[in-house]
């Protein structure tokens, strides 16, 4: 069995982050590790506070697991502030930890601010160069550059993304009006499509989205195939949103497809 590891924080809601990260690694046939390094106070509704770890208590953990359990794929999610950024980017660096897929978390589904502005520049300079894949959603894509969001121009900002030193970027389209992913790699832009779900349920989408493509890319698929697996499972997720849990947006559900395959 493949193991990806996540390094993110944790969810109280458990929606996103780390617990989204574990439920999209069981769906895709992987054991998943994780390394929290911020927890936070929140719910469907909202992020009430945000309790960083000291940068350290990141790098025991991915020490720990990759010296016993072995690391296949990393993803990262919400690393909250440059000390943190910069402590996983040296970790990543000094293990030689492969297939590092960045989210870069910014901005929660109820409008909460997950990373300090001062950490935009630490991960443009430190880890964005680690990384295989980037996979901002539009909006992130474009705040990452300091520019608006223009729709017409999402190649011209993947392209100026990959140039921040990842070895490919893909900017997943669930806050466009077309819903598809672009994957950019230098070469070829592509464009991935697929259902596209009217549904508020969308908390977790992107953790979801960025802890499949991680699996993929540990089971050895190649990068185009695995974004377009990746884009199927967060589809499908978003698609047995759970619209019964909490008041605001409720949590994607992973296993929402395979449980009712199973005929549960």
């Amino acid at each position: 069995m493949k193991r990806v590891l996540s390094v993110a924080t944790s969810d109280s809601g458990a929606g996103a982050g780390i617990q989204a990260d574990l439920k999209a690694f069981l769906r895709c046939g992987v054991y998943g590790t994780t390394a929290v390094v911020a927890t936070t106070a929140q719910n469907t509704v909202g992020v009430t506070d945000i309790y960083p770890f000291p940068p350290g208590v990141a790098v025991g953990q991915i020490e720990a697991v990759a010296e016993d359990i072995g690391v296949d794929a990393v993803k990262t999610g919400m690393l909250f502030n440059a000390g943190i950024i910069s402590a996983v980017a040296g970790a990543v660096r000094r293990l030689g930890l492969p297939n590092l897929v960045v989210d870069p978390v910014m901005v929660a589904e109820s409008g909460a601010e997950l990373l300090e502005p001062a950490a935009v520049e630490t991960y443009k300079e430190e880890l964005f160069p680690l990384a295989r894949v980037l996979t901002p959603n539009v909006n992130e894509a474009f705040a990452l550059l300091g520019e608006p969001v223009d729709e017409g121009g999402i190649e011209d900002c993947a392209a100026a993304l990959l140039e921040l030193g990842p070895e490919a970027v893909v900017v997943t389209g669930g806050h466009t009006s077309a819903g598809a992913d672009l994957l950019y790699d230098g070469l070829r832009f592509e464009r991935i499509e697929g259902p596209v779900h009217s549904s508020q349920n969308t908390h977790g989408a992107g953790c979801t989205h960025s802890s499949a493509l991680a699996s993929f890319l540990a089971r050895g698929f190649g990068l185009l195939e695995a974004a377009r697996r990746a884009r199927e499972v967060a589809s499908e997720a978003v698609g047995y949103g759970l619209a019964e849990i909490g008041a605001g947006a409720g949590p994607v559900h992973a296993l929402g497809g395979v449980l009712e395959r199973g005929g549960r």
